[in-house]
């Protein structure tokens, strides 16, 4: 990201600028990015892609998204969990997702490994994590903005102490971006009120 603030997009609204094109970037940071998930089966899927993201661009995810859903069984903790050898070969030889064996075979293993907890455990997990409100101020620019956090450590941690795989900081803060946990989107960007807004909302306790 360039260090700027925000970015007129073709309509004329300021965005993060990585948020002004292609049209798929523009679509996911104006209607998904920041914006708080929950739910066991949401928020695994989200932690599988950004661990497929990493090293690569997130266009690549985004635009083989509805190719690893039918993959991984719409990312259902439970289904994933009783996928067999036959079901990771198939995995390695679809064109639709990434083909990475040691990314494929985390997931199967952190399904396996989430399937054990009580429903609500893990979205619990991921939000217990969450930076009280008020700890950081809105970035002004994409430089204000880490790339790892003492709380994405902290969530690093605790999903690794339970057996999960290919959840280092750098991977956690992405999900606490995405999920709502924080709200990156800078000062000046036209989507930050309303993250911020639906954040409140459903009584989030992020940081602004």
């Amino acid at each position: 990201m360039n260090e700027t603030l925000a970015v007129a997009g073709p309509d004329g609204l300021p965005r993060c600028p990585w948020g002004v094109a292609p049209e798929d970037y523009r679509d996911y940071h104006d209607t998904e990015w920041g914006r708080p998930v929950r739910g066991d089966d949401e928020l695994f899927e989200r932690l599988c892609l950004e661990a497929f993201q990493s090293g690569l661009s997130w266009l690549t995810i985004l635009r083989r998204r509805e190719g690893f859903r039918r993959a991984f069984a719409g990312f259902s903790i439970a289904r994933i969990a009783t996928f067999t050898e036959e079901d990771a070969a198939r995995l390695l030889a679809d064109p639709g997702i990434i083909r990475n064996r040691l990314k494929i075979e985390a997931v199967l293993a952190n399904a396996r490994v989430a399937a054990e907890w009580k429903p609500g455990e893990l979205t619990e997990l991921i939000w217990s994590h969450a930076p009280e409100a008020g700890d950081r101020s809105a970035p002004g620019k994409p430089g204000d903005i880490p790339a790892t956090t003492p709380e994405s450590t902290a969530l690093s941690k605790a999903l690794k102490r339970r057996g999960f795989r290919f959840v280092g900081p750098t991977t956690a803060y992405a999900l606490m971006q995405a999920c709502g946990l924080v709200n990156d989107h800078l000062a000046d960007c036209h989507v930050r009120g309303a993250v911020e807004r639906e954040r409140k909302g459903k009584g989030e306790g992020g940081a602004a």
